[in-house]
């Protein structure tokens, strides 16, 4: 997306933060208190509650606040449309519509760092949108789907026009075209969104990005100057909570707050990236487990499980065809 969309899109979600998120606060609260004798006992009274709370004209429910994350999220696919026609899908004297539909099989584009951040980028609209309707009050569970089919209706909406995209006058080929794998990858994000409400033991894996603006980018040589395009820049990681994945003996050796990550970057994409060939890096680093800063309540709550989705700088190591490097900041 250019800047004008970017600061409209940060804007809403800051409204959201704002309005008090509670995203995991009401499991991890109930969880503590000792007046539940057991596990199931703590699940039969949150199914009981989500029965009563799904009733959507529940009182409780704060309208202004679940009209504003609804009037946000169609204001953002408004802008989304508005800057795609005016760029990617956009009819001119070298591209027509016929109305046709195109697949295309882009399996070895950016070989498959775009369909990581595909699932990355629609797990992370999901918990958004998810976390605004939490703070209108919906239910948990319900706000879960809804945050989920949002961030998967989004993604799959740009991926569908992609679909329709203009022909070459001269040649007859569409400028872009449907990929299953985005769409694949769109699924699994929010199937990994989903999954962590009902397995909490997934939580122990978290996607997390990092990104710095390839040198393409800096220089302007990036069409559209779209940062979502802009795979140089980007690194997609997969963070590991160690303390409750290792055994016991060596966990309790383990600082809780530390994390381990797995990178995955590429360089070399496309025609305006660099002249060099595609080359794949993978990194080993350690990473900081934002649940463990000691600030509480609903707000941090929000700000915290949001800034589990980006990896954080920290030491690591470099695997490439250039053999193993040491990187004091790994990012």
């Amino acid at each position: 997306m250019n800047k004008t969309i970017l600061n409209k899109i940060i804007i809403l979600l800051v409204l959201i933060i704002f309005s008090g998120s509670n995203i995991f606060a009401q499991s991890d609260s109930l969880i503590s208190s000792p007046k539940y004798k057991s596990l199931n006992h703590l699940r039969e009274l949150q199914y009981t509650q989500q029965i009563s709370d799904f009733n959507p004209l529940h009182k409780e429910i704060n309208y202004s606040i679940l009209g504003g994350v609804s009037l946000g999220y169609a204001y953002i696919i408004y802008q989304i449309n508005d800057y795609y026609q005016n760029t990617w899908w956009k009819e001119d004297s070298n591209y027509y519509y016929d109305g046709s539909f195109h697949v295309v099989t882009d399996n070895s584009y950016a070989l498959g760092l775009d369909k990581l951040g595909h699932a990355y980028g629609t797990a992370v609209i999901s918990h958004f949108f998810s976390s605004g309707l939490q703070a209108a009050n919906v239910n948990h569970e319900l706000s879960i789907w809804l945050g989920a089919l949002g961030g998967l209706s989004m993604q799959l909406y740009v991926e569908i026009q992609d679909g329709f995209a203009p022909k070459d006058i001269d040649t007859g080929k569409p400028r872009w075209g449907f990929s299953p794998g985005d769409a694949i990858s769109n699924v699994l994000g929010a199937t990994y969104f989903v999954g962590r409400y009902y397995y909490p033991y997934l939580n122990n894996f978290q996607l997390r990005v990092s990104y710095y603006p390839s040198e393409a980018m800096r220089k302007g040589e990036k069409p559209d100057n779209n940062i979502s395009d802009d795979y140089d820049g980007q690194k997609l990681w997969l963070a590991f909570r160690m303390k409750n994945l290792l055994p016991t003996d060596l966990a309790k050796y383990w600082p809780s707050f530390l994390m381990l990550s797995a990178g995955y970057g590429v360089t070399g994409i496309g025609d305006n990236a660099t002249d060099a060939g595609l080359q794949q890096s993978y990194y080993l680093a350690f990473d900081i487990d934002a649940e463990e800063i000691p600030l509480y309540g609903e707000f941090w709550s929000f700000i915290k499980n949001t800034l589990n989705y980006i990896h954080f700088p920290m030491p690591g190591l470099k695997f490439s065809n250039d053999g193993v490097q040491f990187l004091l900041i790994a990012y």
